[in-house]
């Protein structure tokens, strides 16, 4: 079992920079992958960022490739999502999310643990 907290998220101004956080509890939290998505208002939620159990592989979703970066810390139990040159376009609930397999995906099917989600506004 793992449970996942964001934290992070704001209103910020068109390309400023935020750093979200996702803590989680659970005993195998190093041996397993993570992800970040997003949902805006009206829209189905969509793949952002992804990591593998030991940081080797990662994948962005083609909207914030160059502009966002996902890492972790497994002794700190926690994946952080560092967001530059943001834009209004990505303004959005922000979901943290974890799968019982170490290696990526993109899809939100592959994922077992949601976080509750921290919103991010970018203002124009």
């Amino acid at each position: 079992q793992v449970q996942l907290v964001e934290s992070g998220g704001g209103l910020v101004q068109a390309g400023d920079s935020l750093r979200l956080s996702c803590a989680a509890s659970g005993r195998t939290f190093s041996s397993v992958a993570m992800g970040w998505f997003r949902q805006a208002p009206g829209k189905d939620r969509e793949f952002v960022a992804t990591i593998s159990w030991n940081g080797g592989s990662t994948a962005y979703a083609d909207s914030v490739k160059g502009r966002f970066t996902i890492s972790r810390d497994n002794a700190k139990m926690t994946v952080y999502l560092q967001m530059n040159g943001l834009k209004p376009e990505d303004t959005a609930v922000y979901y943290c999310a974890a799968r019982r397999r170490a290696s990526i995906v993109s899809t939100a099917a592959g994922y077992d643990y949601w976080g509750q989600g921290t919103q991010v506004t970018v203002s124009s």
